[in-house]
């Protein structure tokens, strides 16, 4: 009897952790193209505004067993339209703006000044981020390149500049123009090594180590000026 109350048991626990794993893994988003800075689109068209109060640019760093979401809003965003097809555009990114979805002391306390210094974003120097595009194209899936974001119809490139380094990142995206309205969804991986953030990055450091890998969900709505 107690034999079988302790598999029970150990079941039961193995059952629970296995969970917990489960809501810690990383997030998964498309897989972006990383190259070096290219020349930015002519912003052509009718100019669309970024509602800087609905928008956002969510992130998720992971370490072994925990992911640590937040979000940044922006400070500034514009996008050129011209026959249903977006020519150029630019977005300001408030780096203070930094809100984790994780709550108590610890992450208030250390977490947040930790990410806001010079070992990640060095807030106090490089207070902005910038996005720049360079080109937008049809976006047309295979059987090997499929999106992750539903109903994806446009690869977007553009130059990303954080922390005064600047590289051009392509990736699917979904965006929907609807009359005086624009909105616009992604969900992509990026290495945060390529903007030297190297921190906590070496694997010898076993249960400290944190992913290079950072997972970038973008939220953008928009209305014509």
């Amino acid at each position: 009897m107690i034999r079988n109350f302790n598999l029970k048991t150990t079941l039961f626990v193995g059952a629970l952790a296995l969970t917990f794993v489960a809501c810690d893994r990383a997030p998964k988003g498309d897989n972006a193209t990383i190259t070096e800075e290219k020349a930015a689109a002519e912003a052509t068209g009718q100019t669309f505004v970024v509602d800087t109060t609905d928008s956002h640019v969510r992130f998720t760093g992971h370490g072994v067993g925990k992911n640590h979401p937040g979000k940044f809003r922006l400070s500034s965003g514009t996008v050129a339209v011209a026959n249903d097809h977006i020519t150029g555009g630019e977005f300001v990114i408030n780096i203070h703006s930094m809100d984790l979805e994780e709550e108590g002391e610890m992450f208030d306390k250390k977490l947040h000044p930790h990410l806001m210094s010079g070992d990640f974003f060095d807030a106090d120097k490089f207070r902005t981020a910038k996005f720049e595009i360079t080109k937008v194209e049809p976006y047309k899936p295979n059987d090997k390149d499929t999106s992750l974001v539903e109903g994806a119809n446009f690869n977007v490139s553009g130059n990303l500049t954080l922390k005064n380094e600047t590289k051009n990142i392509t990736f699917p995206a979904r965006v929907e123009l609807d009359g005086d309205r624009i909105k616009a969804k992604a969900n992509f991986d990026i290495d945060r090594r390529q903007w030297q953030m190297n921190y906590g990055n070496d694997k010898t450091l076993g249960d400290k180590f944190i992913s290079e890998t950072v997972n970038i969900e973008l939220d953008l709505k928009g209305r014509r000026q």
